[in-house]
């Protein structure tokens, strides 16, 4: 089966600044796929390459395939909707226009379903949306596309939780009927996690984790209570972080944790708590100079 993305050693430098260095990556067809990381480390620089908007200055990169620059036959298979979506000035419904005409899966009573859903008015000049609103505009784009790739990339600057949560539901919805290959960069872990199939984590340009989501769910935890207490249980474990507070400590570990696990915690007095997906990670994204994480 050709992946929907590959790259081998991929790398892009600027100027001054690395932004990609060393990414092989493999994304399987069908699957949503969260790109992670914090701001500046490669994720929007990883998205413009795979959608062809900029050339890699090492290694390659494959979508379906082929080379997605200059490469119209790929370039139609793809949707990309950017944080920073700009459009020219027009009306909400001459945008919508303009999209159905370049993708072949478009439809376009879901496109009006969701128009109404946002509270998008179709006759007003885009130029004089809110934030949000604009973002929304980039949303129905990407979902009523049904681009074999879809890309979206902080695509919901300005939308308040409920038209965040709309759109999540929309999404899985319309995936699980008409399946494509998704790639969502975010920093709104916790909020995506049940769409996650698979996670990429990136820190300074290089991958840190790369795994499916129900792999990296649950291996982590954090343990607090008295030092000697909490010492004694994480004795042998891989230790990420420790906090220390007087004869009181903290330490997160990694590792699955299971009934004996409690019991002993419990037995010892210690507070035991595995972490979130968001927290779990942030840690990984931290942890400066070590090696890629595997689940």
């Amino acid at each position: 089966m050709i992946p929907a993305i590959s790259t081998s050693g991929l790398g892009r430098r600027y100027r001054d600044q690395l932004g990609l260095e060393g990414v092989d990556l493999t994304v399987a067809p069908g699957t949503v796929t969260g790109l992670l990381g914090r701001n500046g480390a490669g994720k929007t620089t990883l998205l413009r390459i795979v959608a062809g908007l900029e050339f890699p200055t090492a290694g390659s990169v494959r979508v379906f395939g082929e080379p997605p620059t200059e490469n119209d036959a790929v370039l139609r298979r793809i949707v990309f909707v950017r944080e920073d979506q700009t459009y020219p000035d027009i009306q909400v419904r001459h945008a919508i226009a303009a999209a159905s005409w370049f993708y072949s899966n478009w439809d376009g009573a879901l496109a009006g379903q969701l128009l109404s859903e946002f509270g998008l008015p179709p006759r007003r000049p885009i130029r004089k949306l809110s934030r949000g609103m604009r973002s929304a505009v980039g949303l129905v784009i990407g979902l009523a596309s049904r681009a074999e790739l879809t890309l979206f990339d902080e695509p919901y600057a300005g939308l308040d939780v409920v038209a965040r949560r709309l759109f999540y539901d929309r999404l899985l919805a319309d995936v699980a009927e008409h399946p494509r290959t998704v790639v969502l960069s975010t920093h709104l872990v916790d909020e995506v996690a049940g769409l996650l199939e698979h996670l990429v984590v990136l820190e300074r340009g290089r991958v840190v984790l790369d795994a499916p989501s129900e792999d990296v769910r649950g291996t982590a935890a954090t343990v607090s209570g008295p030092a000697v207490a909490v010492e004694e249980f994480v004795a042998g474990r891989a230790v990420w972080r420790r906090q220390h507070l007087g004869s009181r400590a903290s330490i997160t570990f990694s590792g699955r944790l299971d009934a004996d696990d409690t019991a002993r915690a419990h037995a010892l007095r210690l507070a035991l708590e595995p972490l979130s997906l968001q927290q779990l990670l942030v840690l990984a994204a931290g942890r400066d100079g070590e090696e890629k994480v595997s689940a």
